[in-house]
């Protein structure tokens, strides 16, 4: 009787993705940033509104966003339990009406390595 065994990822290999596009977020690069979306991918705003389909929803997203001079998610706290990622981030960006922080629940779906589903929980923008 053979038994076949499955490898289970540990925290570090599912949070890698997470990892690798929160670096690239910072760096305002949006080729590192995409990478790690899987093609069919889906962002939301917590809890169900669809936001973007696709990777190149995703870049369409960010490719302004990434031209502000002072964006920068620092994270404050990272949980994994599964293939689920959860960063708990302060966010530094330009919004409408001026420079400020929100705070960001996002909640990372893992498979194959990619970012397969995301859902965003933004707090109330605190303006510098």
């Amino acid at each position: 009787m053979s038994s076949t065994t499955q490898e289970i990822p540990t925290p570090d290999a599912v949070a890698f993705p997470v990892h690798q596009q929160l670096e690239a977020y910072n760096a305002r690069d949006i080729e590192s940033f995409v990478q790690w979306w899987a093609a069919d991918c889906e962002y939301y705003e917590f809890p169900s509104r669809l936001l973007a389909k696709g990777v190149e929803q995703i870049r369409e997203r960010h490719v302004t966003r990434f031209q502000e001079a002072n964006l920068f998610g620092k994270l404050l706290h990272r949980s994994v339990v599964g293939n689920i990622v959860i960063d708990h981030e302060r966010v530094t960006r330009t919004f409408p009406e001026g420079p400020g922080e929100v705070e960001v629940l996002a909640i990372y779906e893992i498979a194959d390595g990619k970012i397969a589903k995301a859902w965003f929980k933004i707090g109330t923008p605190q303006l510098a």
